[in-house]
């Protein structure tokens, strides 16, 4: 049986579509012979990300992330973040001459550009040395797959999401007893989702958001009326999903958006910009609206049929998406000229 290393530096108890990425993958990897074991912060010394306080870094060094490596002796590496944990993962590895794959989750660039951290095109260059020395690079959608080429990135690798539909499915019962039409959101309340997009809509009904985050705070004193109800996981959170009307998807950053498949898998119709993610995930499928006026998205999104959407969702299967997972893994690794990319 392969194994399987991931490494990554965001794990639970986080929430976010990184974890459960993984998380989904390990529950798959028995039905595709794999065993998979994740090498996350757990064992090291740990500090807060500065605009995260809820979220820790390991510090640690090459030579410490290395020992973990071998201790687990695996037949491939795969580093999922490019984070303090994932950049000594990345030294160890090529100074081990131990190849691996990468992924990309997250749009660093912009999300630091926006806090006026790092300047957008360094920070793509930086992106470009650490993922270009693998075998390849992961990403989740065409649209995102295009952007990236032509910013110099290659050996890239489609990887595609799915949905837990048993958990996210339709429910008679509403968990949510307040006026109706009900429009939700639910992500991480951070600058980069763009909430105040969605909480600015002049909707009928009731405006809804799950989740919780370091601009949770400010969000809660601006927009007083809309519903906010924390963090939610599990059955609550499926139950939320299945209580709304509409999903509002109001982020112009996400590489994917998990939580457009599991709000459709529960029944629930999208509205979001016409950007990558959505473009991807809800495209021409009929089962949400797509328009620069979020507003006139998600009054038209009421319209959809919650079938349609629950029947597009089932399309994103958690086991196909680790099936390719696993597959690019292996094709990766025995792609021709193996031995001249590790010398270099």
């Amino acid at each position: 049986m392969s194994r399987i290393l991931i490494v990554t530096d965001a794990w639970l108890p986080q929430v976010n579509g990184v974890v459960r990425s993984i998380e989904s993958l390990l529950h798959e990897a028995p039905s595709l012979g794999v065993k998979i074991d994740v090498l996350d912060s757990t064992g090291f010394r740990t500090a807060p990300i500065p605009t995260y306080p809820s979220m820790r870094v390991a510090l640690t060094r090459p030579s410490a992330v290395a020992k973990r490596i071998e201790a687990v002796d695996p037949d491939f590496v795969h580093i999922a973040t490019e984070g303090p944990l994932g950049v000594c993962a990345w030294v160890a590895c090529r100074r081990a001459g131990r190849p691996f794959t990468t992924c990309y989750h997250t749009r660093f660039p912009e999300y630091l550009a926006m806090r006026r951290v790092a300047p957008r095109r360094a920070v793509y260059w930086l992106l470009k040395q650490f993922h270009n020395a693998g075998l390849g690079m992961m990403v989740a959608t065409q649209s995102l797959e295009r952007e990236l080429r032509a910013r110099g990135f290659d050996r890239l690798m489609r990887w595609s999401r799915g949905v837990d539909s048993e958990l996210f499915r339709p429910s008679q019962s509403c968990a949510l007893d307040m006026p109706r039409p009900i429009f939700l959101t639910c992500g991480r309340l951070a600058v980069e989702k763009n909430f105040d997009a969605f909480l600015s809509l002049d909707l009928p009904g009731s405006k809804v958001v799950v989740g919780d985050g370091p601009d949770g705070g400010r969000l809660r004193a601006r927009f007083p009326s809309a519903h906010f109800l924390g963090e939610l996981q599990g059955p609550a959170l499926s139950a939320a999903y299945a209580s709304a009307d509409v999903f509002v998807f109001p982020s112009l950053s996400d590489t994917f958006g998990l939580v457009l498949l599991e709000a459709l898998a529960s029944g629930v119709p999208v509205a979001a910009f016409p950007v990558p993610g959505p473009l991807d995930v809800v495209g021409d499928s009929g089962t949400g609206v797509l328009d620069w006026d979020l507003e006139r998205a998600a009054l038209a999104a009421l319209a959809i049929p919650r079938e349609a959407a629950r029947a597009h969702a089932l399309r994103f299967s958690i086991a196909a998406s680790a099936r390719q997972f696993v597959d690019n893994i292996f094709r990766a690794h025995a792609a021709p000229g193996l031995e001249a990319r590790l010398a270099g």
